[in-house]
């Protein structure tokens, strides 16, 4: 089942309209339905060198007050979105409903809110998102006199207060953690690691510094948005304007798609670009972040898929950080799908107590919030299986990831093979053109609720791997990885020209063939690389994904030149494989269960 979104900024704002299912043995916490108010408030902030006002709604139950205070929760918008989003503006409802006091602003750039656009730096958009905190805390008035004494604390001027919010909302709420260590609970909802992987990404192994395939369908649609902002929400508030050339996101966001967009990477423009990137990104400010956090990633999501989340995750439980992360069903891509898509979370609904996922973000903020030691917040990883009609089973939780657990091997007659000595020796060649010839989506169309075309690879312009027909069902909870060596003589004199859009991509991927002959993509996810050495063997790790592949279904791994959702080689550049007993490529599958 697909859902059509009402308003194209809707993507990047918090739930996408998606679900989730109901399983596990948690128990869920008792509905506290109740009244509230809204007061509308603005402040004035100091953020990134500018003085701008943010556009806010505080909702407060009804018999909070100074002798009887309660936690609040904070959230925002998706990127494009604003406070009044129907996923936003439901945080405030469904929480004030349940006994919290709720503050829900639009992001710097966004709505009524000035100042530009500057991608969740913790610098600026956790500066900012701070300030709100010192509201909820008592230390500051909104501009009109408004104060909140009636938010509990756990000293003067430390409000308890929880964070929520879905993609650029998402973010943000890492990014208030690392420069506020106020916070006390985060749900961080279908949110990147790492800018300069989730729109530029390399998935081969170890390659750092390089840059990998422009993912120009996500990137400038987001651009656009983000410059179109004057059509959308019409404001002359000059915060909100940078310059002709930039016209309302920071400069440096700017460079980064303009440089993206180019084609090029010569060496200096390409470490600004990373340096940008990463420098406003999670991954090079986790280290500061302590709120128990609970992360929540889509298994359909091209834009920000589940290794970004999987990332977060290792980095926090690494430095003691008390974290938590669930695979949902849903993300950017395509809404929701599965037997049980009907019993998914969705919070431009609220229906967090009949949702797996609701319950468990009921039951992590009345643990940290409310401070219930006893509550029972869930296992430590958990993943939505489409597989499963029953919704009371259609979630599935463990104490860690599963590991590589079964490998296969991919022999030169173009089959995948369980044993080193089961490949047959061979050489197989591709060749890219001057166009795509490989498709896999359309980044937007699901966001808008539009047909897509199957996924296809044009005749030798890709090679396949394909598996017999399984005897017993496979599991794949994870990201699969690859590990290569491919033959391009053209790569490799191009390879060191200075200019690292001269050396060779590829995109790796997986699909599922059914007995008929069907072919299905798994969520249409691709693994882009550029090859930092065509002259050495190198691993990919593909985007995780949660399949199961059926007895009688076969595992098909391909290697392509040309994806349509990216830019990809500058120039035509001939590819082999070639597969032997003692040195072939191999294929690594993550497998729950046996």
């Amino acid at each position: 089942m697909s859902r059509r979104l009402p308003r194209f900024r809707a993507p990047l704002a918090l739930a996408l309209g998606a679900a989730l299912a109901v399983p596990l043995a948690l128990t869920p916490p008792a509905a506290a339905a109740g009244t509230y108010t809204v007061t509308p408030l603005t402040f004035t902030v100091q953020a990134g060198g500018r003085s701008c006002a943010v556009d806010a709604d505080l909702y407060r139950p009804a018999g909070v007050d100074r002798d009887h205070p309660a936690p609040a929760v904070l959230g925002t918008n998706g990127f494009g979105g604003s406070k009044s989003d129907g996923s936003t503006d439901t945080i405030g409802k469904a929480f004030a409903q349940r006994g919290y006091v709720s503050l829900v602003y639009s992001g710097l750039g966004f709505g009524r809110s000035g100042c530009l656009v500057s991608l969740d730096d913790p610098d600026i958009d956790g500066a900012a998102a701070s300030q709100l905190v010192d509201f909820l805390g008592g230390k500051r008035a909104a501009d009109d006199g408004t104060t909140a004494d009636f938010v509990t604390r756990d000293a003067p001027g430390d409000p308890r207060v929880g964070m929520i919010g879905g993609s650029y909302g998402g973010a943000v709420q890492l990014a208030t953690a690392a420069v506020d260590h106020r916070l006390d609970a985060l749900v961080p909802m279908i949110t990147w690691n790492d800018l300069a992987y989730a729109l530029d990404p390399n998935n081969a192994v170890g390659a750092t510094g390089v840059p990998g395939a422009f993912k120009w369908q996500w990137t400038n649609g987001f651009y656009l948005i983000g410059e179109g902002q004057p059509l959308l929400q019409p404001s002359l508030d000059p915060s909100r304007v940078n310059s002709l050339a930039c016209l309302h996101f920071v400069t440096e966001a700017c460079r980064t798609v303009h440089t993206l967009n180019s084609g090029r990477y010569p060496a200096d423009r390409t470490a600004e670009l990373l340096a940008f990137a990463r420098r406003v990104s999670p991954v090079s400010y986790l280290h500061r972040v302590k709120a128990p956090t609970l992360l929540i990633q889509g298994q359909a999501d091209t834009l920000f898929n589940l290794n970004e989340a999987t990332a977060t995750y290792r980095t926090l439980k690494a430095q003691g950080t008390p974290v938590k992360m669930i695979w949902q069903s849903w993300g950017h891509s395509g809404g929701i799908s599965g037997p049980a898509a009907a019993a998914e979370l969705d919070l431009s609904k609220g229906n967090l107590e009949t949702s797996y996922v609701g319950r468990r973000i009921l039951s992590w903020f009345d643990r940290h919030l409310r401070k219930q030691g006893h509550t029972d917040t869930g296992p430590a990883f958990a993943y939505h299986r489409d597989w499963i009609a029953d919704p009371d089973r259609t979630y599935a939780g463990a104490d860690r990831l599963p590991a590589l657990g079964r490998t296969l091997y991919l022999s030169g007659d173009g089959r995948l093979v369980d044993h080193p000595a089961q490949v047959t020796p061979g050489r197989r060649t591709y060749t890219n053109w001057a166009i795509p010839t490989s498709h896999s989506e359309s980044s937007l169309a699901g966001l808008l609720g539009m047909p897509d075309s199957p996924p296809r690879d044009a005749k030798g312009t890709h090679l396949a791997w394909t598996s017999a027909p399984l005897k017993r069902p496979l599991e794949v909870v994870g990201a699969p990885r690859a590990t290569l060596r491919v033959v391009s003589p053209k790569a490799e004199r191009t390879q060191h020209s200075g200019d690292a859009a001269d050396q060779l991509v590829l995109f790796a991927k997986v699909y599922d063939i059914a007995p008929d002959g069907t072919r299905t993509l798994v969520r249409r996810l691709v693994a882009p690389v550029r090859v930092p050495d065509v002259t050495r063997s190198f691993t990919v790790t593909l985007p995780g994904i949660v399949h199961r592949y059926d007895t009688g279904h076969r595992l098909r791994f391909v290697i392509a030149a040309s994806d349509d959702a990216y830019f990809g080689n500058r120039g035509i550049k001939p590819v082999t494989v070639v597969s032997g007993p003692g040195h072939t490529g191999m294929l690594r599958l993550p497998v729950a269960g046996p």
